[in-house]
């Protein structure tokens, strides 16, 4: 089935873009999220209309990404967390730690675009990489510390 991608979907495409997908996913994941609109011949008119408007949102908000990736790149946030003997953490340091720390310091991160492998279970500086845009990646710092 042919779709037309109103949202930017990770692993299929960006707004605008005119893709292929099974039925059932179309059906059952895309259209009920409002993620994808039917390719049927006036939607793609349309979207062709506003390819243009849509590349202008896009380099617009690439240029913001970009800004945003160097003030990340600058700034080390700092976790605090209880801690038992020989240092070991109680619990971990998460994506949603990291992300409410930089909400707090008035950077828009959501979860998601934070990319942790594993939890961080250790005190010190510990590189998180932070994907803004599919083609924008800050890598910031991120202490953790003991609490007092």
């Amino acid at each position: 089935m042919q779709v037309i991608l109103l949202e930017n979907v990770e692993n299929l495409g960006r707004i605008g873009d005119l893709v292929n997908v099974t039925d059932g996913y179309a059906r059952n994941y895309l259209l009920p999220r409002k993620l994808v609109a039917a390719a049927d011949a006036a939607n793609i008119t349309a979207i062709e209309h506003h390819k243009r408007s849509l590349e202008k949102k896009r380099l617009a908000a690439r240029s913001t990404a970009e800004e945003l990736a160097k003030k990340l790149a600058d700034y080390s946030c700092t976790i605090s967390r209880k801690v038992g003997e020989g240092d070991k953490l109680f619990g971990s340091v998460s994506t949603s730690d990291i992300a409410d720390s930089l909400k707090k310091a008035g950077f828009v991160v959501e979860k998601r675009m934070i990319q942790l492998e594993h939890p961080i279970k250790a005190l010190g500086v510990h590189p998180v990489e932070v994907r803004l845009e599919p083609e924008v990646i800050a890598t910031m710092k991120v202490w953790v510390v003991k609490e007092d």
